[in-house]
This record gives C-alpha cells, sequence and structure tokens, in this order.
C-alpha cells in the first residue's frame, strides 16, 4: 500500500492565516511561520501554503513570510497564489519552496505547465484545481473560487497530465469548511482519470474523515486539511496513529 501524506494547508491573507466555510467568510487564526513550524514539529509530512487573494488582487505572492518559514521547516513545501509566469516559478523556488501549484495562472496560459514541468521538472508542478458541482457536471473555478470557467474539471486534469503536472490538488468548493467529509464521488472520478498524485482537500471535520478516504478512494496519495488542525480539533500525531490502526500505511 502507498504510505499516504497528512498535509496541513495554510491560507494565507495579509500575512496571516485564515479559514472559512465553502471559500467564503474568511477568519484568521494565527501566523503563519509559527503555525509551520509547530505542524512541522508534530509530524506534517509536508506543507501547502496559499496566498489566497494574490491572483484575484492581481499582485505577486508574499514572499517575506515563505523566506521565514523556508528557514525554520524542514519538510516539503508547496506554495501557490499568484502564480502565472515561469519567473513567478522561480522567484518561489529560490525563497524556499520545492513545488509550486499552480491554479489560476494555469487556466489563463495552459503551456505554464509544459514550461515549468520542462525547466524545473514535473515533480516541482502542483496543478491545483477549485471545483464545484454544477448541473451535473464538475466545473473548474479560478481567482480563489471567485471565478467560474467554462473548463469541465475531469478534462482539465487530464490535460494538465498530459502537460507535464506531477501532481494534483483536488479542492472542492462544495465540501470546504463544511467538515462532513471529503468529496468522495470527485475524487473517485479524478483517480480513475488520471495516475500521477491525488491530494484530497476540502471538508475533512474528523479523523473517521480520514479512514473512510484513503478506505473508500484507495488511489488518493494524501490528505489536506486546515482548520481542524488550526483549532486543535485533530491532532496530527493522534490521526496517524488511527489510521496506522485501520491498516492505512502513513509515515512516522
Amino acid at each position: 500500500m502507498i504510505t499516504k501524506r497528512i498535509i496541513p494547508c495554510l491560507d494565507v491573507k495579509d500575512g496571516r492565516v485564515v479559514k472559512g466555510v465553502n471559500f467564503d467568510g474568511l477568519r484568521e487564526v494565527s501566523s503563519p511561520v509559527d503555525l509551520a513550524e509547530i505542524y512541522s514539529e508534530s509530524g506534517a509530512d509536508e506543507l501547502v501554503f496559499y496566498d489566497i487573494t494574490a491572483s484575484s488582487e492581481g499582485r505577486k505572492l508574499f514572499t517575506e513570510v515563505l523566506e521565514k518559514t523556508a528557514e525554520k521547516v524542514f519538510i516539503p513545501l508547496t506554495v501557490g497564489g499568484g502564480i502565472n509566469t515561469l519567473d513567478d516559478f522561480d522567484r518561489v523556488l529560490k525563497c524556499g519552496a520545492d513545488k509550486v501549484s499552480v491554479n489560476s495562472g494555469a487556466v489563463a496560459d495552459p503551456d505554464l505547465i509544459d514550461k515549468a514541468a520542462m525547466k524545473y521538472g514535473d515533480q516541482c508542478v502542483v496543478l491545483s484545481a477549485d471545483i464545484k458541482m454544477e448541473d451535473g457536471r464538475y466545473v473548474v473555478y479560478r481567482k480563489g473560487g471567485r471565478e467560474r470557467t467554462d473548463l469541465d474539471a475531469i478534462e482539465w486534469l487530464k490535460e494538465g497530465e498530459r502537460r507535464g503536472a506531477g501532481e494534483i490538488v483536488v479542492n472542492s468548493i462544495d465540501t470546504d469548511g463544511v467538515k462532513n467529509g471529503f468529496d468522495l464521488t470527485l475524487l473517485k472520478e479524478v483517480c480513475n482519470a488520471v495516475s500521477i498524485p491525488v491530494i484530497a482537500s476540502g471538508g475533512a471535520g474528523s479523523i473517521e474523515d480520514f479512514i473512510t478516504l484513503f478506505k473508500e478512494v484507495p488511489r488518493v496519495d494524501a490528505g489536506l486539511a486546515a482548520s481542524i488542525f488550526h483549532f486543535g480539533e485533530v491532532k496530527i500525531e493522534d490521526l496517524k496513529k488511527e489510521l496506522k490502526k485501520e491498516g492505512i500505511s502513513v509515515r512516522w
């Protein structure tokens, strides 16, 4: 069995970690540098940083926060938000990121995926997609879930794999922040469509949700969550212990 990864996600706005429901109603949580250090020490396998308003505000992703975090954290760090060019990839990687997550920038210019994979390697390119079910089909949203596109989500993720993305993050807008569990139907469809690693995001509310995720969709490589970790509802060490009891392989 593939070893499953547990990944806390830090959504950053104005230099602070925030969290909302269905991509809306944001509230401040803590310092991203402090939280990242805590997660690194408590057994997180990786960290994901999103500057959630960089794309919608048309600005470049924060760098000072990223540099400070990279100095203190020694697990893989994926960073996204406002990634629109190869220069953005270069800047983020030089600040200490291990992987770069591209979302709105890839929708606007799909060739960005090809170019980044060719220059930095596909292992560095993470295609993130904010997805919502509408009229019986999965649709891609951009700019932090604020702007609807006409892209069919499944076809878009397949195209992303063909272009060189090494990993996919599936962000379900329908389940984000609701804490009723991951969007298993969507995740099954994505896993059947692509062969690269898939990270599930949106909906985790308990340890049981992770157990269900990995048992119901065994092709999922990692579970990503934010508020349940930020507010201490679930401790990563406890989560991994329970996953191990259920026969699910995790890293220690």
